[in-house]
């Protein structure tokens, strides 16, 4: 077996369950570090932050562009894995509406991340590949089962909510409460039947 097919095998075998925590706990610091700090954010500091040794990051992300972006695919995915599990625990409209707050969670944290994630998109990484068809397949969902309940008009498309919430987000920044207004005005437009 040649280098190249051991890291490749290396890679498609699962994590140990404390490897894998660790991963997780690293990226979640990345994802606080770069967005408090962006660029000024350090590896040390992180894996302090994750309570890890620097060898255990260095270990699941040789470079800092590898946790930069890692870090962010991370905060996308769970943004978009939090739709179902809200459907299965919410009435449709409200599980919508709890999902926009959490997507202008991942928008702050995003806006924060905004210079790193220039700096490995400078150096030719692509951090926001299928992130659009990700976050409209998350929103679908939430509107079909709003649509299918009565809850919320079906003339609206996921691709206009999302672009709806995203600017909300832009706007209200880190203004929580104004955010959080807004979508609730927003969730009244899908809510609107003309008569």
């Amino acid at each position: 077996m040649g280098e190249e097919d051991k890291l490749t095998d290396a890679k498609a075998r699962p994590l140990r369950a404390d490897a894998q925590r660790n991963r997780d706990q690293v990226l979640a610091a990345a994802a606080r570090a770069f967005a408090k700090c962006g660029l000024e954010a350090t590896l040390e500091g992180i894996a302090k932050d994750a309570g890890v040794g620097i060898g255990t990051l260095y270990r699941h992300f040789p470079t800092r562009e590898a946790l930069i972006e890692a870090a962010y695919r991370k905060e996308l995915a769970t943004v978009c894995e939090a739709a179902p599990e809200l459907l299965d625990k919410l009435p449709p409209a409200e599980a919508l509406r709890t999902w926009m707050d959490r997507f202008a969670d991942y928008m702050h944290r995003k806006m924060g991340m905004a210079d790193a994630l220039r700096a490995i998109i400078a150096a030719g990484a692509n951090p926001y590949d299928h992130s659009l068809e990700l976050l409209v397949g998350a929103i679908e969902p939430l509107l079909a089962a709003g649509i299918a309940a009565g809850e919320l008009r079906p003339d609206v498309s996921a691709d206009d909510v999302l672009v709806s919430i995203s600017g909300v987000a832009l706007a209200a920044g880190d203004r929580r409460d104004q955010a959080g207004r807004l979508l609730d005005l927003l969730l009244d437009g899908l809510r609107y039947r003309v008569t």
